[in-house]
């Protein structure tokens, strides 16, 4: 996004009474989570699809160090 976009989108706020900054804020902030709840769940549906194609790799933490270094 361009800065002028997001200065254009800053001044509107800042024009908007006290209780309408507050809905706006609540809004975002529950589309943000729903955003990250997606992003997590399309990371989970990749993970399993790695896993069951064999992509993935089980053990301790020990053993993923030492296979990291290895590479």
């Amino acid at each position: 996004m361009k800065d002028t976009a997001i200065n254009k989108v800053i001044e509107d706020f800042n024009e908007l009474s006290l209780e309408d900054r507050e809905y706006v804020i609540e809004i975002i902030n529950k589309q943000l989570i729903e955003a990250k709840r997606d992003a997590i769940a399309k990371r989970v549906k990749e993970a399993r699809a790695n896993y069951k194609k064999g992509k993935s790799k089980t053990g301790s933490a020990e053993h993923l160090l030492k296979d990291l270094e290895s590479d």
